[in-house]
């Protein structure tokens, strides 16, 4: 099978072929500022070699249709984790409430949507725990740094963002150690003033910690992809829509995405025709158009 077929149909293994998981060893041990996977490209610029397959990554996800959204959502995740030696990654749509309370330490930022590549129990119940929290006073101090400033792209990483008292708390303890977790780093992309892009991608305790290498490469796979940013959201309708769109109403809108017309749907969703030409007239009036013409160019244009 050629390497782009293996990129294709499994990019686990391609992305872990290119870039081996790095040796197993505490992050006491490592040097955190050594390259992943140590000297993996011996007589050739390794720079260049990231690039060239940070450019394949992106034509890959640039080769999705409109409609396999998800796939393309959990391509990205699991190349993300095959390439930095990663245990899991989460996705997460952030919005700003338009009247958040006064001494709101959140500023009114929310999740709206949340991906997790690898949903264990223990860590989907430590994320919806996380997400529990965030309309409590129990509001922990790396969820309000996740939010806070408001540079249009940042990248972070945990041991340099947080304290190191915080690294003896409760919170790393609950939602890091006990879940198999040692280390993330993130990035942080505002697609406009109440929308932002968060991604959390995470290692555990036998990997190195995250480097300001890592960092930097992370920051330069997901600079390009603002396209695909918008693309994520508007399959759900949390950019343009007037009102999210409800489970229904995307399953419909990503077969109309595809080109398939309104009986195909039907019997693909194995529902009445009816039923399927509700949806889509509520889709064009949430989307604020008259047909699918004009829905179709919403992906073509330009963020507000």
């Amino acid at each position: 099978m050629t390497a782009l077929n293996i990129a294709r149909t499994d990019p686990g293994r391609y992305y872990l072929e290119r870039w081996p998981r790095p040796p197993l060893c505490s992050p006491e041990v490592c040097d955190p500022q050594t390259p992943l996977g140590g000297d993996m490209h011996q007589g050739v610029d390794s720079t260049n070699a990231r690039s060239d397959d940070v450019y394949a990554l992106w034509d890959r996800l640039a080769e999705f249709s409109v409609g396999d959204g998800d796939a393309a959502l959990v391509h990205l995740l699991a190349a993300l984790c095959a390439m930095f030696g990663a245990r899991n990654a989460l996705w997460s749509v952030v919005v700003r409430m338009p009247s958040p309370a006064p001494a709101d330490p959140l500023l009114g930022w929310r999740p709206r949507l949340i991906r997790l590549l690898h949903p264990v129990p223990t860590v989907a119940a430590s994320v919806k725990e996380q997400f529990d929290t965030l309309w409590s006073p129990n509001v922990d101090l790396s969820q309000i740094l996740a939010v806070s400033g408001d540079e249009p792209f940042r990248t972070r990483l945990l041991f340099e963002a947080l304290p190191p008292e915080w690294f003896e708390g409760e919170h790393y303890r609950r939602h890091y150690l006990d879940v198999g977790l040692a280390d993330s780093m993130s990035v942080r992309c505002a697609l406009n003033d109440d929308v932002r892009i968060h991604l959390f991608v995470f290692r555990d305790a036998q990997a190195p910690r995250f480097s300001t290498r890592d960092s930097s490469l992370l920051g330069f796979v997901m600079r390009g992809l603002r396209w695909f940013y918008r693309q994520q959201l508007l399959s759900h309708g949390l950019l343009i829509a007037n009102a999210p769109l409800t489970p229904a109403e995307r399953r419909v809108l990503l077969g109309m995405l595809d080109g398939h017309v309104e009986k195909q749907i039907a019997q693909t969703l194995d529902q009445s025709p009816n039923t399927t030409h509700f949806h889509i007239k509520s889709i064009y009036s949430k989307f604020g158009v008259k047909n699918r013409s004009a829905l179709a160019a919403l992906w073509l244009g330009k963020l507000r």
